[in-house]
């Protein structure tokens, strides 16, 4: 059994900042706990814009704070996310979120990030892996 809570991991290695400086994500469950997903607490910061295509992963979101717009960048479809809202990147469809006010939310990932990863020139987190 895993417990850890958000404040144990903050300012360690699986406190990420974004080098974009447009959010930061607590990963609380990796990789390296081998239970086929990770799970993170995701900060995106309001009156900034993220674009971001998970092309070697799956995302679901939750949003439990805050407001922001989301654009399905290859349809040009918007969405309003706010608490209780949930979307699925179940196709990889590429994206953007422009958050109004700061915009907290859970994200699971599938396969699990091992927490180095950051969004390169495409928006795409590389398809890392733990050793052993």
């Amino acid at each position: 059994m895993i417990v850890r809570s958000f404040k144990d991991i903050e300012n360690t290695d699986r406190h990420v900042k974004a080098a974009s400086g447009t959010w930061e994500s607590k990963r609380i469950v990796l990789a390296k706990e081998k239970v086929g997903f990770s799970l993170h607490e995701t900060v995106l910061y309001a009156g900034t814009e993220t674009s971001m295509w998970y092309a070697n992963h799956i995302e679901a979101v939750l949003c439990t704070e805050g407001e922001a717009e989301l654009t399905n960048d290859e349809t040009g479809e918007t969405h309003w996310i706010s608490p209780g809202t949930m979307y699925l990147l179940d196709g990889h469809e590429r994206h953007t979120m422009r958050p109004k006010t700061d915009f907290r939310c859970v994200c699971v990932f599938n396969p699990p990030v091992t927490g180095r990863e950051d969004h390169d020139k495409n928006g795409v987190y590389p398809l890392l892996t733990e050793e052993g």
